[in-house]
């Protein structure tokens, strides 16, 4: 991939990553606003620490996606960005295009997540 492409998904990955930094502190807040005021009932605690819970497991997710974009723009500044890390393949443009901080190619994708709910299972 030439540079000026590389660019290119830099500065678009440097929008997600100021995207998903605001999202982050929003929901962390969120997260320890949810229960400021005390439930009146058991019923009211149960849903307040249900939300509380979602928020900060949404917050997980995405401080892992954030991660990987960080991780995604260190690869912009080499021709390391947009081959698959695993067998070293060109990542797809559409691939690319989608999830712009995407570490592998379609197939060796589909292997990590195979190889993943295996080991969970």
């Amino acid at each position: 991939m030439d540079k000026r492409r590389r660019e290119q998904y830099r500065r678009k990955l440097e929008q997600k990553q100021k995207d998903l930094e605001s999202l982050v502190s929003r929901m962390a807040e969120a997260g320890r606003t949810a229960d400021a005021g005390s439930p009146e009932d058991s019923g009211e605690h149960a849903a307040s620490s249900y939300a509380k819970e979602f928020l900060f497991r949404q917050s997980d997710s995405e401080r892992e996606t954030l991660h990987l974009v960080e991780k995604a723009i260190e690869r912009t500044t080499s021709t390391a960005f947009g081959r698959c890390q695993s067998c070293n393949e060109i990542v797809d443009k559409k691939r690319l295009d989608a999830v712009p901080w995407a570490r592998y190619c379609r197939s060796c994708q589909e292997a990590e997540e195979q190889q993943n709910s295996l080991d969970a299972g």
